[in-house]
């Protein structure tokens, strides 16, 4: 599997959404409710993903061309990381974070957080995060984790 790793232009909205979307409805689904799923898949249409490449540095993980994950680095924090579901389990997510990380580690950033879904924190444990604490968001919990940039 040849794997390219690089940042997110325009072009790449839609396919970004796409597999956001995708993710949160086949793998978030067992730990959050359609309501909470529906809430979160809003927030990622390919408009607000046109607004985040202004914001966040995202990035994209590419197979023969068709991206298939995602991921942003905003200031400390990381956000969206998303493999599409028939990708997930090829390392993808850890390529992306091993990104996400040497940029963080580049701009001088010593301590990266990450807001984890229920889903996704074993993943980020076995890169080493650690749990601070739970945020909810009236029925949604977020993991807040965090990590030595670099350990």
């Amino acid at each position: 599997m040849d794997c390219v790793i690089r940042r997110a232009t325009d072009a790449d909205a839609a396919a970004i959404s796409i597999i956001v979307e995708t993710a949160l409805c086949e793998s978030n689904a067992q730990d959050y409710s359609a309501e909470i799923i529906d809430q979160v898949v809003q927030n990622f249409s390919p408009a607000q993903i046109l607004r985040f490449l202004t914001l966040r540095q995202v990035y994209v993980a590419s197979v023969g061309g068709d991206v298939v994950g995602t991921g942003s680095l905003d200031g400390n924090t990381v956000r969206s990381v998303f493999v599409h579901p028939v990708w997930q389990g090829r390392g993808i997510g850890h390529r992306l974070m091993k990104t996400i990380e040497s940029e963080a580690m580049r701009g001088g950033v010593e301590r990266l957080r990450v807001p984890s879904s229920i889903t996704a924190q074993g993943f980020y444990r076995s890169l080493g995060f650690v749990k601070v604490r739970d945020e909810f968001h009236g029925e949604e919990r977020t993991i807040i984790m965090e990590k030595i940039v670099g350990s």
